[in-house]
């Protein structure tokens, strides 16, 4: 059960309390005298889930100088470990993260506040998320390092067709390929001279790509980011069309269930959540195995233990 959240986006936080409407939910940034709210304290929480600030971290900052102040963004976690003191702590970044100078020594700390810490690098790929999405994940349990998660033999990959609607749900999104600008139609002709004729594809629109600018349908999606980075290249009589993704497919791309509401501010700023976001399928796999309570229908896990009883999520 999720008991808090805190976020510095107000829309995010909007978000979190429609799905979560019994949580403690917070829009404050947080910084290094930030403390949790007594309602939380009060709690009793066991698990702290935390994904401190990534872009000064990842490689899509490009050659920007970092913000040490928002790498350090991670310390802020211990003032919650002190007062909420839980049994569990995972935290979640890009995996760059290992290169920042500040990283062992954030592992020094939870190990001296009595942390075991096992570092891993998921990718949602291996479970059940028809995306690859490689993230650090530092699994801690109070007294002894937890097991890193195990991958499923048994787990087929998901393509990306498995969420793509390839019909015209959305025509007024849908737009005749040529004439775009000159990048995107050389992604499209390297994809169509490697394809099939008239077989649709997905096309990097935004962003740099190091492979080719587009990529099949018939494997998972590369990572999705906080813009519009995918378009949908289909046909019409011999002639390609071009539409972004929208917000509902890349909803399943995360992997959320369809249950789960976006129902706060405007298309690109759900777009933005979701490539903010973590995987449910990946947390969800992470929190059973540390807490060591399985789902008897999951591939990942054996057998039925106890569960954390009450979280609560920074980020």
């Amino acid at each position: 059960m999720l008991v808090g959240a805190i976020d510095a986006w107000d829309l995010a936080t909007a978000t979190i309390k429609c799905n979560h409407p019994g949580a403690v939910v917070l829009t404050q940034r947080l910084g290094p005298d930030s403390r949790p709210e007594k309602p939380l304290v009060k709690h009793g929480v066991q698990l702290l889930l935390a994904s401190p600030e990534c872009t000064n971290h990842s490689v899509a900052k490009g050659n920007a100088p970092r913000s040490e102040e928002s790498r350090g963004s991670a310390n802020y976690i211990f003032n919650y470990i002190e007062d909420l003191d839980p049994r569990w702590v995972v935290l979640e970044n890009v995996v760059q993260m290992r290169n920042w100078h500040g990283y062992d020594p954030l592992i020094g700390r939870l190990e001296k506040m009595g942390y075991g810490v096992t570092p891993q690098v998921i990718d949602s790929a291996d479970f059940g998320v028809p995306q690859t999405r490689r993230r650090l994940f530092l699994l801690c349990r109070r007294g002894v390092a937890p097991d890193p998660v195990p991958v499923a033999s048994s787990i087929k990959r998901k393509a990306a067709k498995s969420f793509i609607d390839l019909g015209e749900r959305w025509p007024s999104r849908i737009l005749c390929l040529p004439g775009r600008a000159k990048a995107t139609l050389a992604r499209a002709e390297r994809a169509i001279a490697e394809l099939k004729p008239n077989e649709p594809f997905l096309i990097v629109y935004y962003g740099s790509d190091g492979s080719g600018g587009w990529q099949s349908i018939d494997r998972p999606i590369r990572t999705l980011t906080t813009l519009d980075r995918f378009g949908l290249v289909t046909w019409r009589k011999g002639t390609p069309f071009l539409r972004m993704l929208q917000a509902e497919e890349l909803q399943a791309a995360m992997g959320f269930p369809s249950t789960y509401r976006f129902e706060h501010g405007t298309r690109r700023d759900h777009v933005k959540m979701l490539g903010n976001g973590v995987c449910p399928p990946v947390m969800e796999a992470i929190v059973r195995h540390i807490t060591a309570a399985p789902d008897p229908k999951s591939p990942f896990i054996g057998s039925p233990r106890t569960t954390a009883r009450s979280m609560v999520e920074v980020c």
